[in-house]
């Protein structure tokens, strides 16, 4: 761990990211190309067109990465300084696998309205937002108003990302245990951002049934504290279970096909995973440390383990998903980020893998797969709106 912590201090100092140019600025000719007097032209013409934006400078290709720092990785509320070198490395994976510019913003501020207005400010520099590391339940609330009052496709990574990427296994998964998707019983344990959309967009691709757990316990329309679930239940993305005589995540999991947390660490046992049904399915997306690590799962009869780790097989890593959503989405007219992009990016994701290729160790393709990217781009370009 000592030498870990060494080598990551080193490898940071000094920032992850640079400014470049694209053009030559070496005489004085082409220093009145790119500033005065040259610089007039395209800002008169953007003026009376600001589509022309997107043609006359960096915006169709730069975003903005914006955080509070309230929910940063497993650290939680660090602040907006100490959120910097994550939102550098958010950047960093968007240059390298798909030549997109990003521009890290942390914000001193933890109210909503505050972002929101702040975000609305700075978007006629931007191509698109990717909001980043904000607490549940105001992520949401963040992301809904400025979709609806920007016209540059806005994408939480914490939900959509990891919801994207949760579902690709899944599919891949599915396919490997012979179950169809209507046909699963689905457990949650956590419904936070990515829970919740997690729940959301299995709905949306067929999932009939899926129940959940969280700090209160069951999930049901029977307990009247149900505030933070309601709009869950009301929208049926997840289900009511009512039998409440053992209300535990053991009492819950019992003959569910597939169990997925986004909670903490160590809350499933093997005798939990045991009393699935068989050929189980265990996605465990805690991190660092997962819901139940590999040593036990190899205890049990699952069929399938995935965790959000890169030392184990089949990681959930949202950069199959970010890159490609945004250079499809930006390379269309679409400008809206919907749940049937989303759909569309996870069969993308899990069409990588062949028949022939899957197996319970390899559900899901590495973050340095090059044709991930394009897969995903791909897809975003061929849906059409809803």
């Amino acid at each position: 761990m000592k030498d870990l912590k060494k080598a990551a201090l080193q490898y940071h100092r000094g920032g992850k990211i640079a400014i470049s140019s694209k053009v030559k600025m070496e005489t004085r000719e082409e220093l009145s190309l790119a500033y005065t007097p040259g610089v007039a032209f395209p800002c008169l013409e953007i003026a009376s067109n600001k589509e022309d934006a997107y043609l006359y400078t960096s915006k169709a290709n730069t975003i903005a990465v914006i955080t509070d720092g309230t929910a940063v990785l497993g650290l939680g509320d660090i602040g907006p300084q100490a959120a910097m070198p994550v939102m550098e490395g958010k950047c960093l994976l968007f240059k390298k696998f798909a030549g997109i510019d990003a521009i890290p913003i942390c914000l001193n501020t933890k109210d909503p309205d505050e972002i929101v207005k702040t975000v609305q400010m700075i978007a006629p520099s931007f191509g698109g937002i990717n909001l980043e590391d904000i607490s549940f339940p105001r992520c949401v609330d963040i992301e809904k108003r400025l979709d609806a009052s920007l016209d540059i496709p806005i994408f939480h990574d914490d939900q959509h990302g990891t919801a994207i990427v949760t579902c690709a296994a899944l599919i891949n998964a599915c396919k490997l245990v012979g179950k169809p998707l209507p046909s699963l019983r689905v457990v949650m344990s956590g419904l936070g951002a990515a829970g919740s959309s997690i729940a959301k967009m299995m709905k949306g691709m067929g999932v009939r049934t899926i129940n959940a757990f969280n700090r209160s316990g069951i999930v049901s329309r029977l307990k009247q504290n149900r505030t933070a679930v309601q709009d869950l239940l009301d929208e049926g993305a997840i289900d009511s279970f009512d039998d409440l005589s053992d209300d535990t995540l053991a009492g819950l999991i019992k003959n569910s096909d597939v169990f997925v947390g986004v909670s903490v660490a160590d809350v499933l046992t093997p005798a939990m995973v045991n009393s699935m049904n068989e050929q189980a399915i265990v996605f465990a997306l805690a991190n660092p440390n997962p819901e139940i690590n590999i040593e036990e799962i190899k205890k049990t009869k699952a069929a399938v383990y995935a965790t959000g780790r890169s030392d184990y097989p089949n990681q959930i890593n949202n950069v199959l998903a970010f890159p490609g959503i945004f250079k499809g989405v930006m390379a269309t007219p679409h400008r809206k980020i919907t749940q049937k992009i989303c759909v569309a990016a996870a069969y993308a994701i899990a069409s990588l893998i062949s028949k022939d290729e899957l197996s319970p160790e390899y559900i899901i393709p590495s973050v340095f797969n090059n044709k991930v990217v394009d897969a995903v781009c791909e897809a975003v370009i061929n849906t059409r709106d809803e």
